[in-house]
């Protein structure tokens, strides 16, 4: 499965099965977590096999039932937008190994959830994982024009990182972002809203995956 097909069909999921994640998966999801730490100066940690912050035995918790797995997405201060780039690059790569997936920012028990938070760091939220129940379902999408400042001519490069952007999954879905192409790059910005800077991180990831920039795309 390739990025696209990634972006093209993970959907959120809250309700997992019992089945452990696998032995390579979780290997390669390590991996990838210390290179995403690397690269941004963050502080993600994975943690499998852990029943207390979804509550995990019991039937349900919030929406979310059997959940034994996440990610601890925690870092300095400041550092919104860069926890939406880089754990959108982790749940993309979980989807590609077979593993579902939903971004937690309230209903999980924060004071049980493990993870080594150092000081002048923060716990930004938590992104949930395992088997799904089921593989979820597509959220509403907005139009091109509503969330960009697209037209017909426009080259392929940008419409097709546009329709990888409205791929992205957003706090209850409310999609406040705008782009705007300036010859070979693009200006960002975010709306008003909760968590509309980490939102605007997940949607900048999702538009180098389908148009084939890199980071330098962004003005």
């Amino acid at each position: 499965m390739d990025l696209k097909q990634a972006m093209e069909t993970r959907h959120a999921v809250r309700e997992f099965t019992d089945q452990p994640l696998a032995e390579e998966a979780v290997k390669e999801l390590k991996q990838e977590t210390e290179q995403v730490n690397l690269e941004s100066g963050l502080h993600i940690q994975l943690v499998t096999d852990e029943p207390e912050a979804f509550d995990a035995g019991k039937p349900h918790y919030g929406s979310f039932s059997g959940c034994w797995n996440y990610f601890v997405l925690a870092g300095p201060s400041g550092k919104d937008e860069e926890i939406g780039y880089y754990g959108e690059r982790l749940v993309l790569k979980a989807q590609q190994l077979g593993i579902n997936s939903c971004w937690v920012a309230m209903t999980y028990r924060k004071g049980k959830a493990e993870g080594d938070i150092r000081t002048g760091e923060k716990r930004y939220m938590v992104i949930a994982l395992g088997y799904g129940k089921t593989q979820g379902t597509a959220h509403k999408q907005k139009k091109l024009t509503d969330i960009s400042d697209w037209k017909e001519g426009d080259p392929d490069w940008y419409l097709n990182g546009l329709k990888a952007a409205l791929l992205a999954p957003t706090a209850i879905n409310q999609q406040k972002y705008y782009l705007e192409r300036h010859g070979d790059h693009v200006h960002a910005k975010a709306g008003l809203g909760f968590y509309t800077k980490t939102d605007l991180g997940i949607v900048k990831y999702h538009f180098e995956a389908g148009s084939g920039k890199d980071h330098s795309v962004w003005e």
